[in-house]
């Protein structure tokens, strides 16, 4: 019988030793997934400029057409404000002659 109970605390030693290797390797396991991930988000971040950069392109791209379409449509408005001034203009004092000239229009 004590030959029984020493190979079952031999056996539980065993177990014991197995399940603590077992936390090691697991902690071990942890620490270099962490590590990893470390190391991945770093050359996230330094990638970082380089991975917004064709976007950001693209964003002053479309800016500078937009600017350039503003630009354009406020020139002509202001062309054809102008013309329509100047025109404005020429009847008022052709108006204002025709009233010196003749006050009883």
């Amino acid at each position: 019988m004590d030959d029984q109970l020493q190979r079952l605390l031999e056996a539980e030693a065993r177990a014991q030793a197995v399940i603590d290797a077992a936390g090691v390797e697991r902690q071990r396991i942890i620490d270099d997934a962490l590590e990893a991930v470390r190391t991945a988000e770093a050359r996230f971040d330094a990638r970082r400029a380089e991975l917004r950069a064709p976007y950001l392109n693209e964003a002053h791209g479309r800016a500078d057409q937009a600017v350039a379409e503003i630009s354009r449509k406020y020139g002509e408005r202001q062309r054809s404000l102008r013309e329509l001034a100047a025109r404005h203009e020429t009847e008022a004092v052709n108006a204002a002659f025709a009233l010196l000239l003749d006050p009883s229009v």
